[in-house]
């Protein structure tokens, strides 16, 4: 039996930062991890899908954009058995990352399944370990499958998004069952390899959680490259066969079947709370099956036990996870940190275009009955953008009418990711489109679409 000050139940983004924090303010801390370092996001999702993702534009790049950009090829081939190799070796690079920080910090990583008991104390294998200031759960979630409609994970013909990280060679046929964000970019990835891909969505527009603008514009460019998207489409029932899948599925009033040598599950994620003595510890679950906590503080119901990350509840996202964990270190450590503004958590789909967005979208703000002024501007009209051949997409810019507070931001373009933070500052630190609008962006540029998106707000803008 070892003592620690705080001992962290999983390695993933939201648990290792959580122990680097925790360290860096002199805590003497544990991780306890049964897999490689990174979790889920640096392992089997977040990293080696941008990889993939990489890859795909390039081949997409190369296919459709080099004879417009005065370059002449011949003889392309699309290997994704050699682009999933690529991105497996990025993965374990940034796992060994991890690793070199924990020894960097000094942090225990303790090997196996974390099982917490009573009085702050965690069992792995048959030792039991105990904290004296704190335990922080961090255990992350899993894929799950459709087991009502005979849609089980089997990891040959139904798969999960783990499983198609591994695929030697991309199927001639995919089905995808969930247009959110994992769903979407796996659509892109496979359809860039030379997948018949078709996207099955059951709410009424792929990515459902951004701004509908948004998502129209990813559903054109998908079907404009070939892909099937069926939105507001129900599987019915699946025949799972030795090798292929035949769903019967549900779309505008009829029901057809789609037959596919993959069938992969994107829809949606279970998080990891069973046999890990949760109950018998005093550890209570939300009616959603989320770790229940007190958002000011992530205590759980047991006193002294924290909770993080996918876990203890939405939105599900590495950046959301680290910010917490830092969050619960400097609380353990007795600090009082800054409130985590989970409204100003921005998200981020790596398809192309990307979609990112942070705060409201202006169906929200119509269903807030809020008195709100939309800036919009095409990226059409971007030079930057004319200059890349990467014209599809805009940013909006959802302002409060009175005050000019940015309501809300959504950006479709070629690098969403990397724009949007612009916004998440100006919101985090309340800034109005007006000052954003004083901030003099360098030409040319994709940002100087977000200070004239300002400016339409505002009846003002210069450039369309």
């Amino acid at each position: 039996m070892a003592t620690f000050d705080v001992i962290v139940i999983g390695g993933g983004p939201a648990g290792y930062v959580c122990a680097i924090r925790a360290a860096q303010l002199g805590l003497a801390t544990a991780v306890v991890e049964k897999d490689k370092l990174g979790g889920v996001c640096v392992n089997i999702g977040c990293i080696p899908t941008k990889a993939l993702l990489h890859s795909a534009y390039a081949v997409n790049l190369i296919t459709h954009d080099a004879k417009a950009l005065g370059i002449e090829v011949s003889g392309v081939k699309a290997d994704y058995g050699v682009a999933m190799k690529r991105s497996r070796q990025v993965a374990e690079q940034n796992s060994k990352g991890a690793e070199f920080l924990m020894k960097k910090n000094k942090i225990t990583v303790l090997r196996g399944t974390g099982i917490l008991q009573p009085g702050k104390k965690v069992k792995v294998g048959p030792d039991i370990h105990e904290a004296k200031k704190a335990v922080v759960i961090a255990t992350g979630s899993r894929v799950k499958g459709i087991p009502q409609i005979g849609l089980e994970i089997n990891k040959t013909t139904v798969i999960s998004s783990d499983e198609a990280l591994f695929l030697e060679k991309a199927p001639a046929s995919i089905a995808i069952i969930g247009a959110g964000a994992v769903g979407s970019e796996f659509a892109d990835i496979f359809n860039a390899f030379g997948s018949k891909v078709t996207l099955i969505e059951a709410l009424p527009r792929i990515l459902p959680i951004e701004d509908a603008e948004a998502s129209d514009v990813i559903a054109k460019s998908y079907r404009k490259r070939g892909m099937t998207v069926l939105a507001g489409a129900k599987v019915l029932k699946a025949a799972v066969g030795a090798a292929e899948v035949t769903l019967d599925v549900e779309s505008g009033g009829k029901t057809e079947k789609v037959t596919a040598e993959k069938v992969l599950m994107a829809a949606g994620r279970a998080v990891n709370t069973e046999e890990m003595g949760f109950k018998e510890s005093g550890v209570q679950l939300t009616d959603r099956g989320f770790v229940k906590v007190n958002l000011a503080t992530l205590e759980t119901t047991a006193p002294g036990v924290y909770c993080i990350g996918d876990v203890a509840g939405p939105p599900m996202l590495a950046h959301k996870g680290s910010r917490e964990g830092v969050f619960v270190a400097e609380l353990i450590a007795g600090h009082k940190p800054h409130a985590i503004k989970y409204d100003n958590v921005p998200s981020v789909t790596y398809c192309h275009p990307e979609v990112a967005s942070i705060g409201l979208t202006e169906e929200q703000c119509k269903e807030k009955k809020l008195d709100y002024q939309v800036g919009k501007f095409p990226l059409t009209a971007n030079g930057r953008a004319r200059a890349s051949l990467e014209t599809d997409g805009f940013v909006k810019v959802i302002r409060d009418k009175k005050y000019g507070e940015i309501l809300g931001a959504h950006i479709v373009a070629s690098h969403a990711s990397e724009m949007i933070h612009e916004l998440v500052v100006a919101r985090e630190n309340e800034y109005t489109v007006e000052e954003v609008d004083l901030a003099i962006h360098a030409h040319p540029t994709l940002s100087e679409a977000i200070a004239e998106a300002c400016l339409d707000s505002m009846g003002r803008v210069l450039h369309t």
